[in-house]
């Protein structure tokens, strides 16, 4: 069913600033869409709508048939940890907790840590983490910081991925690792993934961009593959 954002807009502060303006779209499942624009055009904010983060002044956004702007907030946050994984551009790991704690620590919320340990170890193989499953944090790189924190984000096999400038604190040859894992997420494993991103080669990593200008959709295009 995907994601479908009817006439959604957002105003912040007093007086009132709008950030978003009668945005309507349809994200279809599995589809790797980048949404682009220059600084302060609204990309995060919709990111924030779309994944439940934030809530829209106007309009409705659905998520798997589900109106999300209804729901209360305890419906709401077990729909969103259920079916959903985030991503930053800066990584929010626990220093205290080891790299595969810090994978474990959204299972740790339904007490599935042990029936999630070995998927916590392959994801961590995966993305050639395996040797450093228990070092800390501050012992890791910052490319394996933010592959540790897709890590987490994918633990409990969400169905959307939302990722705001996954990228931005990253050199060329760890974004580029990044950006491939991201799209593996979408082409192998069939998961819906929503990237803000402000580089222009990998925006054209996704299947499809959507760019924003002053809040509102100003383009859309499929990506030649």
């Amino acid at each position: 069913m995907g994601i479908i954002a009817k006439n959604v807009g957002k105003v912040f502060g007093n007086p009132a600033v709008r950030v978003l303006t009668e945005i309507s779209l349809e994200i279809k499942d599995g589809e790797f869409i980048s949404l682009t624009g220059r600084s302060g055009a609204g990309k995060s904010t919709l990111l924030y709508v779309l994944s439940s983060l934030d809530n829209p002044t106007e309009g409705s956004v659905q998520i798997s048939g589900a109106d999300i702007t209804k729901m209360d907030p305890e419906e709401l946050y077990r729909f969103r940890n259920q079916k959903m994984g985030f991503v930053f551009q800066f990584h929010y790991l626990i220093a205290e907790l080891t790299a595969i704690q810090n994978v474990l620590l959204p299972a740790m919320k339904y007490k599935e840590e042990r029936k999630r340990q070995s998927r916590a170890e392959a994801l961590l193989e995966q993305f050639g983490l395996k040797e450093k499953l228990r070092r800390y944090p501050r012992q890791l790189s910052g490319g394996e910081q933010q592959r540790l924190a897709i890590a987490r984000s994918l633990i409990m096999e969400p169905k959307y991925l939302f990722a705001d400038e996954p990228t931005g604190a990253l050199d060329t040859t760890n974004a580029e690792t990044v950006m491939n894992i991201l799209r593996d997420c979408s082409v192998k494993q069939g998961m819906t993934v929503i990237m803000v991103t402000h580089d222009p080669d990998f925006s054209l990593m996704a299947q499809r961009q959507i760019r924003l200008a002053d809040g509102k959709i100003i383009t859309e295009k499929e990506n030649d593959k």
